[in-house]
């Protein structure tokens, strides 16, 4: 038999989390078998060898937590710099608005699928509904109690990305219009999810230490019809372990009652997201933000005051986008001689940029990193000036497994790919096994390099000798193919 790609001397480690085992690896049709000896020499044949003796083979990682707008821009190439072959989109409520209007032909969803398909972007991308863009397209928009008809327009939006091949549906509970949303309404969609063997993750409606327990506790009754995952865990302003193993304690007494429940992470101590976050939702849409200064002025430059001082200052918030990109508001409040809350009010706005917030600790966010059930995102995108877009994954064996020694190389191998397909239910990736897909990286882990920095995030990742793609070379050494491999996956339909 003649194969595509032949791997010889591998050492696998597998995603399981089991030990690693020496093999070679045939590949035919993206389709991978294991060969411990049993295929003879003489009778197979690759149109590629490729020598992997003192390094070693893993699956393809999986991000759980990205973003990106494949149709606009399929390049991932920082993903593919730092071995992740497969992305999860849909996140933090909100999927592509595809129009009402769209809805109404009962396809649009499968539709945009299709289109991204055919593009073949650098990755592969499993998708996620979005609950922010279901409020929105049912007509419940910014209202906290949507009608009952509402609700069965959410319900029936739902179940058509879920029969369209989403894995399941994403919360923003700390942006418009999800801030909104009461539980019941949460509960009720998460039976909808349930009933088509979905996952929610969920922005929860907090992650401050004074309030994130309760946020936790809202996402564990969801947790009674259908698994939940806590996107991006992170305990704002929580110092040290003692803090992190409370959090875990909560998580596995929900656990020991039957709720499923995971997290992603992304290894950094600053978080990044819209700079809304700093401001009340008073001065958010629905309402009219220069009308809110003109009226409530004084108010809101208290508020903002008051926010920034509690979270560390205005030295611990940098602008990531706009004119202002790559400086605190501390260099602002200086370069334009006016208080830094004053900037916000005036010159950036709820909506003018995004920022990274230096709210995390160390010792705490590694205490919920080193949970089993943790499993590791970027929450990054290609043009994000944050480096969790293009350090994550390789800062996973960079720092925690070579550095600090927190993990064995085989649970950060784990976390990255089997824990996050078993749990999103890709059946098919995340772990070396005979018929899996050809998602495979081959690389030595002492010479893999995180490089981004918040000073300079936009620095691909080096070190990942080949990173395979549905069976197809798409990185060499530092070298990237012209030609894209990624497809869009689909969940299978419950039975």
């Amino acid at each position: 038999m003649t194969y595509d790609l032949h791997i010889q001397n591998a050492l696998i480690i597998d995603g399981t989390g089991a030990a690693p085992f020496q093999a070679d690896i045939w590949v035919a049709a993206n389709t991978i078998t294991i060969d411990k000896g049993e295929i003879p020499k003489e009778q197979a044949t690759a149109h590629r060898t490729i020598d992997a003796t003192g390094l070693v083979v893993t699956p393809g990682f999986i991000d759980a937590h990205a973003h990106g707008e494949p149709l606009k821009n399929p390049e991932f190439k920082n993903f593919l710099a730092m071995g992740v072959t497969t992305i999860c989109l849909g996140q933090d409520g909100f999927a592509p608005d595809l129009g009402e209007d769209s809805y109404q032909s009962g396809q649009p969803l499968q539709e945009w699928m299709t289109q991204v398909e055919a593009i073949r972007p650098d990755v592969n991308i499993a998708m996620f509904a979005g609950h922010n863009t279901i409020r929105m397209l049912s007509g419940t928009r910014y209202e906290p109690i949507p009608t009952e008809e509402n609700l069965l327009e959410m319900e029936r939006l739902l179940k058509l990305d879920m029969e369209n091949g989403c894995f399941g549906m994403t919360t923003g509970l700390e942006y418009n219009p999800g801030l909104h949303t009461h539980s019941a309404e949460l509960e009720r969609l998460a039976k909808t999810v349930g009933a088509a063997n979905g996952l929610i993750m969920s922005h929860m409606r907090s992650e401050d230490d004074a309030t994130i327990q309760p946020a936790i506790a809202e996402l564990l009754t969801q947790g009674k019809h259908c698994p939940v995952q806590i996107s991006h865990i992170k305990v704002v302003y929580g110092k040290g372990k003692a803090r992190g193993e409370e959090i875990r304690k909560q998580l596995n007494d929900a656990r020991a009652k039957g709720i499923q429940v995971t997290a992603d992470f992304y290894p950094y101590s600053a978080s990044y997201t819209s700079i809304e976050i700093l401001f009340p939702e008073w001065a958010k849409k629905p309402n009219n933000y220069e009308e809110v200064k003109q009226t409530r002025r004084d108010e809101l430059l208290t508020f903002l005051k008051n926010k920034i001082e509690h979270r560390n200052g205005p030295d611990a918030t940098m602008i990531g986008t706009g004119p202002y990109k790559s400086k605190t508001l501390k260099q602002l409040s200086e370069e334009l001689n006016k208080p830094f809350e004053e900037v916000l009010l005036e010159d950036i706005g709820p909506y003018g940029a995004f920022g990274a917030y230096f709210i995390m600790d160390d010792d705490l966010q590694e205490t919920l990193l080193l949970d089993p059930h943790t499993m590791l995102c970027t929450d990054g995108s290609p043009a994000m000036n944050h480096p969790r877009s293009f350090g994550s994954f390789a800062k996973m064996i960079e720092t925690y497994v070579l550095k600090k020694q927190l993990l064995p190389l085989e649970e950060g191998i784990r976390k990255m790919t089997g824990l996050p397909a078993d749990t999103i239910g890709i059946t098919d990736r995340g772990k070396i096994q005979d018929g899996f897909k050809a998602d495979l990286l081959i690389f030595d882990p002492a010479e893999i390099k995180e490089n981004a920095t918040f000073e300079n995030a936009q620095q691909l990742a080096t070190g990942f000798m080949y990173v395979i793609v549905n069976g197809q070379i798409v990185k060499e050494g530092e070298q990237f193919s012209k030609e894209r491999a990624g497809t869009m996956l689909r969940k299978p339909k419950a039975l």
